[in-house]
Parts: structure tokens; sequence; C-alpha cells
């Protein structure tokens, strides 16, 4: 499915898993608002793959060398346009692969609603495509702080 906006998000779920159609606007919300938060206005496109534990471990183990479940994957097309001002007038931002059954495990565990854990899920691998990391600990942080601002514009993220 095509969400279309400034950003164009492809959705693909790969699973049997029956999402709820809100979540396809929700998640271009919070495409957009990273985005926002980030001050890139440029089109573009981001491809999301919903996945089970099985192919997101065997992309873990083929891309990472990890031999493990995790809950999602980013494929970022540039090292980094954080700190760059975006000179292009269209992003092919990267890919996106969420395992949507770590992410209802995680909601469990955490105590919210599995929707609410993809977009966290997607906030996040927002971030890592446009650069942030949380490999050390002042990288973390940033990283923390920023999903933290984009977290209060989110209803969702407010219950």
């Amino acid at each position: 499915m095509n969400i279309q906006s400034k950003m164009t998000v492809e959705v693909i779920n790969e699973t049997n898993e029956i999402l709820d159609p809100l979540l396809n606007a929700q998640i271009l919300e919070v495409i957009e608002l990273v985005l926002d938060s980030e001050n890139i206005n440029a089109e573009g496109e981001v491809s999301i793959l919903f996945v089970d534990n099985e192919r997101i471990k065997a992309l873990n183990r083929e891309y990472r060398a990890k031999d493990i479940e995790t809950d999602v994957l980013s494929f970022p097309q540039y090292d980094s346009i954080k700190d760059t001002t975006v000179q292009q007038s269209y992003l092919y931002l990267g890919d996106i692969v969420i395992s949507l059954e770590k992410a209802k495990e995680q909601a469990e565990s955490f105590g919210h609603t599995f929707e609410r854990e993809i977009l966290y899920l997607v906030v996040h691998s927002i971030l890592h495509l446009i650069g942030y990391d949380h490999m050390a600990d002042e990288a973390k942080c940033e990283m923390r702080t920023k999903e933290k601002a984009i977290f209060k514009r989110i209803a969702v993220f407010k219950a």
C-alpha cells in the first residue's frame, strides 16, 4: 500500500497478522513528525516491511552477523543526512523491517498497545535512516532525546 503525502511510504506485510487499518495513516503521521523535527522538507520515500521473527532473524544474520531475532532493522540509503542541508529534491531514505512477533512481545512486556510499539519502532528507525545511532553513550542520549521530543507530539504516546 502506498500512502501519498510529501513522503511516500510503501508498507508491505509478509505476515498473517491483521493490522488496524488506521495504522498506515499513523505511520505516515509519525514519519512526517520525525522529518519535520529534523527540518527535512524534501519529497521522498521509505519502505516498511513487516515480517515474523524467523525472517528478521535471517536478515539480522545476513546483514549484521547476529543470529538472533530483533525487533527492527534499518537500512539507510545515505550514511547521514542529519548534519547537512539536504540538497536533493527527492530522498529515498531507505528500508525498515519490523518483526510483528517481536513488536507484540515487547508491547505486552512494556504494557502498551501493539500499534504503539510499531509506531515507536518506526520513529526509532526513521531516526536511524536520517543518521542517528545509539552505539556510543552520547549518541544514544541524543537519539533518545529526539525520540522523546517526537513522542510528546504524538497522541498515541500520551496515553
